[in-house]
């Protein structure tokens, strides 16, 4: 069953194995990198390939990547770079070209990197001597030395300055006391800083003793200066070398600006070359051959081999069908304006190879969920805006084929909501009728739709109406599918359910109420009775067939479900009248300040006065409720469509086809 319109069913896919010499197995990669089609598997017939090379080739890959990084880390903001060179023309290119690009690009900008990473470790380490030999000084007027005798080696002295944890550091003098002749201790926060003059001969003893304790030997530069003085320049010393330091970083910002659309070209061709390489990690490889699999779309098949066999002139390609036991990855092929809503869809689970794929129905349930529950013109139009320029920066990569899926499944959803108001005349609620004087019945399309969707009364009888429609399609759906799979407990139980609604409501409501939906007599009414226990019977069957000794608990789920997954459709008339009421609430109240100021205050003060604080109530509390009230109808619509509908006939749990390609981009986001 292929109903492109209702349902669907994921596009046939078919095993594609591709055998190669081994010197012609990078071309073949990257020609199926560059096809874009191939969904690779792990092959299991040969031995693995020779990873030590992989592993080699990798390793290049990511030192490459690693200077491209480095040099984008000078971008300090996000910004757009739009690709001059197509990637694939670039990315067939031999990998040794590549890498000399890189490495080139690299070397123009090297000096600098080394002066910067220079002065950014000049900087680190003044900081480091003045925190630790600043309390050292302090400590004793003695220790007034040159820097250079600080951490000195001679014939027959040496000294070093030491810094341990603090509960460690009287350890640290014991163990070195017999062999030192002069020490100074300092303390920092939680840390010691010790100072040793010793002879050389224990020079090795007392430095495994450090090394033991975790103590750190601090480099102090053999500068010709007292501590003191050195102490007392140390601070615009540093100063100097920030600002030495930020004229470097903006000239390396500057120069890189000037190659940044290479740059990351290079780096969109490395990522491609490391996503071939890991894809080599699956294939294959006899002593001689190479060997690649995967799944290929049936209609891509021939293109895809055709070019494969173009590009390499030794190559041995197998088609085959699946076989019942597989389970190929689900490729989605629905029309272009239901594809949004496989967002919806893959959030419940992928549907199974062979299994129904619910994106055209629920394309229409979800909208129309969506739009009833919003169902306001100012409201609609502000969604889509929202998703257009506020969306995108929530996401690392807006440019992604799942975020802008979901972009359009907002456009698309907001203008049913556009259209619902639009018919039903609601423009911010009735800001028409309170502020401007014009009516919602001079504004709605369609006035008995107005008035049935402003009634609570009517609204949630056209609700659970909706319930009832949408509730047994997919009862229906669930019995058809039982009927192709076999399961008669399935079939069973939705017939059980089918004749226990046609008869038991009748029944039901002549019995509780006295009143005849169906003008027949006393006598039709009992057999609907008996046809009610019957529905009842089959409901208790199907489910011992279903669930063996269980079912003699689960058939009451069974029976309050049907009422209760009904009921849940009250959902659409509250959230949609709570909109309203809401809206309608927030345009009082800015109404009443507006009076009240105006009343208060005199003349043209009072209005103006009055008029700024009605427009800043009105514009946060429509803002508040466009954002609750969107929520709301996105998460009402998802458990409609997931708890009482997909669960009836869906199980989802495939696998998504992700064809190994390359990504083309007209621009990347970099910093």
């Amino acid at each position: 069953m292929n109903l492109p319109l209702l349902l669907n069913t994921p596009e046939p896919m078919v095993m594609v194995r591709v055998v190669t010499t081994r010197d012609r197995s990078d071309a073949t990669l990257k020609t199926l990198h560059e096809e874009g089609v191939l969904h690779v598997e792990q092959s299991k017939e040969l031995k693995p390939v020779e990873r030590a090379a992989i592993e080699g080739a990798r390793n290049r890959v990511s030192e490459s990547l690693k200077y491209i990084n480095e040099i984008l880390s000078y971008i300090p903001e996000k910004e757009k770079v739009f690709l001059k060179e197509d990637l694939t023309t670039r990315y067939l290119r031999p990998f040794d070209e590549i890498e000399s690009n890189t490495r080139s690009l690299y070397a123009t900008l090297t000096d600098l990197y080394k002066k910067a990473a220079g002065l950014d470790r000049e900087i680190k380490r003044l900081r480091e001597d003045n925190r630790y030999l600043r309390p050292l000084s302090e400590a004793s007027e003695e220790i007034d030395l040159n820097l250079a005798d600080l951490s000195f080696c001679g014939n027959y002295l040496f000294s070093r300055v030491f810094v341990l944890p603090l509960e460690l550091h009287r350890d640290f003098l014991d163990r070195i006391r017999p062999h030192t002749l002069h020490t100074v201790v300092a303390t920092t926060e939680n840390e010691a800083v010790v100072y040793v003059i010793a002879r050389v001969e224990g020079k090795k003893v007392i430095e495994d003793a450090a090394s033991d304790l975790g103590c750190r030997t601090l480099e102090i530069a053999p500068e010709d200066l007292t501590l003191k003085h050195f102490l007392g320049i140390v601070e615009s010393r540093i100063q100097g070398l920030k600002e030495q330091l930020t004229a470097v970083t903006r000239e390396l910002e500057a120069k890189t600006r000037e190659h940044l659309a290479e740059v990351v070209l290079l780096k969109e061709v490395l990522s491609a070359e490391s996503e071939r390489l890991a894809i080599l990690e699956k294939a294959s490889e006899a002593k001689y051959v190479t060997m690649v699999e995967g799944w290929i779309p049936e209609a891509n098949v021939e293109s895809a081999m055709l070019h494969l066999k173009e590009a390499i002139d030794i190559v041995f390609v197998d088609v085959r069908a699946a076989t019942e036991s597989e389970e190929p990855p689900a490729k989605f092929n629905n029309l272009g304006p239901l594809r949004p809503f496989e967002v919806v869809v893959k959030l419940f689970g992928v549907p199974g190879y062979r299994e129904w794929d619910p994106t055209p129905i629920i394309a229409y349930t979800f909208a129309i969920f969506f739009g009833l529950m919003l169902g306001d013109v100012i409201y609609g139009l502000g969604l889509i805006l929202a998703a257009r320029f506020i969306l995108p920066s929530f996401t690392d990569d807006p440019e992604s084929d799942n975020f802008k899926l979901f972009q359009r499944l907002i456009y698309t959803s907001s203008v049913i909501a556009l259209i619902v108001g639009a018919v039903t005349g609601t423009y911010l609620g009735d800001f028409g009728k309170r502020f401007l004087g014009v009516s919602s019945e001079r504004l709605a399309m369609v006035e008995a739709i107005r008035e049935t969707l402003m009634d609570p009364i009517s609204f949630i009888l056209v609700a659970l109406v909706i319930g009832i429609i949408h509730v047994n399609v997919a009862h229906l759906l669930g019995f058809i599918r039982g009927a192709r799979e076999g399961n008669r407990g399935a079939m069973l139980s939705r017939a059980g359910i089918f004749v226990f609604q046609i008869f038991g409501i009748p029944f039901l409501l002549y019995s509780m109420l006295d009143f005849r939906i169906v003008p027949v007599g006393e006598g039709v009414y009992t057999v609907f009775g008996y046809l009610t226990a019957a529905g009842l019977v089959m409901i208790i069957v199907a489910a011992f067939m279903q669930m063996k000794g269980l079912g003699a608990i689960f058939w009451l789920f069974d029976v309050t479900g049907i009422l209760g997954d009904i009921m849940s459709y009250s959902r659409l008339a509250g959230v949609g009248l709570a909109t309203f009421y809401l809206a309608s609430s927030f345009n009082m109240l800015a109404d009443m300040i507006f009076g009240a100021l105006s009343g208060w205050l005199p003349g043209v003060l009072g209005i103006a006065i009055g008029g700024i604080a009605a427009i800043i109530i009105l514009v946060f509390a429509h803002l508040l409720n466009l954002a609750l009230s969107g929520l709301a109808a996105f998460i009402h619509s998802l458990r409609l469509c997931f708890v009482e509908f997909m669960f009836k006939f869906y199980e989802g749990g495939g696998r998504q086809y992700e064809p190994f390609c390359l990504k083309p981009r007209t621009f990347i986001v970099v910093g």
